[in-house]
């Protein structure tokens, strides 16, 4: 499997291929990764079996694809791919792309619970993960905080919690507290006497 999310360059939207792709993240929102099967998404995506193996010639790379496509739907309707124009924009529109993407959301946590059965997995699910704390870093530094990479993780760690209590537990009022809440304590770092938001003293 890949190394480091990059765009599909056939998985085009309403081509045949990304039907195959949508029918993948729905099977997987319902059944989770081990009731994946061409048959199951065949029968979703209202095409004949053999057209899944036509198209991505194997369920790894079935797997991968849908991966790439998740990811990408996630950022394109996050805050992520926005350029901040202050701290209050950081984390603006979360919960709509959460609810928007819910199904996309658990078929990322579901790569999760199968890459601890199946280290294969593990890479491109790596790969996924790190460039979203890359993108919040660079969320970060536009707002004035200059932070070890370390700090950037431990911030999409709270903002990848929000997402994942939305998807179990719906509470959109909930997700919206603790953004303002993280953006308070964003706000007092800033604001701390004798830092600088780089940690410098």
């Amino acid at each position: 499997m890949a190394s480091r999310p990059r765009p599909a360059e056939s998985a085009a939207p309403g081509s045949g291929r990304q039907a195959l792709v949508d029918a993948t993240v729905r099977v997987v929102a319902r059944k989770g990764l081990r009731g994946l099967t061409y048959r199951e998404v065949a029968e979703e995506a209202g095409v004949t079996h053999g057209l899944v193996s036509h198209h991505f010639g194997s369920r790894d790379a079935l797997i991968e694809e849908t991966l790439q496509y998740v990811f990408r739907s996630s950022i394109a309707l996050s805050f992520l791919h926005r350029h901040p124009s202050g701290l209050e924009d950081f984390g603006r529109g979360l919960p709509e792309a959460i609810a928007a993407t819910d199904e996309q959301q658990v078929f990322e946590y579901e790569m999760g619970l199968e890459a601890r059965r199946r280290p294969e997995l593990l890479a491109e699910l790596r790969a996924v993960y790190e460039e979203y704390v890359t993108m919040v870093e660079r969320q970060l530094r536009a707002i004035g905080i200059d932070r070890e990479r370390s700090f950037a993780r431990l911030i999409f760690a709270a903002l990848d919690g929000l997402v994942l209590q939305q998807v179990f537990f719906g509470r959109v009022d909930e997700t919206e507290t603790g953004i303002e809440e993280l953006r308070s304590l964003l706000w007092a770092l800033i604001d701390a006497p004798g830092r600088d938001g780089t940690g410098s003293e």
